[in-house]
């Protein structure tokens, strides 16, 4: 198994930037895809992000593109979400979910471990 913290939300302006990260402990890291999710207020889970184990494979939410960056370090056991020119509409929990094997799916049906989440709010 492997277990998930997320950190790093909090309050920002519309147009700011905010870096998400996602500590795992437990077995091996390298193992394991990471995708980030978010569930706004009212609304379903959605995805935002995934990156493949080897961190060589990214696969963006359309809404996210050109403004999130997903990054993976094997070595430190974490995964970063750097979010820039950010909307009031990005403003939900942040998940930080993981899976066996490389393939960066975006349904949250396909991963198996999550973290508790991290808030975001950005202001207009």
């Amino acid at each position: 198994q492997v277990q998930l913290v997320e950190s790093g939300g909090g309050l920002v302006q519309t147009g700011g930037s905010l870096r998400l990260s996602c500590a795992a402990s437990g077995r091996t890291f390298s193992d394991y895809t990471v995708a980030w999710f978010r569930q706004a207020p009212g609304k379903e889970r959605s995805f935002v992000v995934a990156i493949a184990k080897d961190g060589t494979s990214t696969n963006y939410g359309d809404s996210v593109k050109g403004r999130f960056t997903i990054s993976r370090d094997n070595a430190k056991n974490t995964v970063s979400l750097q979010m820039s020119s950010l909307k009031p509409e990005d403003t939900a929990v942040y998940y930080c979910a993981a899976r066996t094997g490389s393939a960066s799916f975006s349904q949250q049906t396909m991963y198996t471990y999550w973290g508790q989440g991290t808030q975001v709010t950005v202001s207009s």
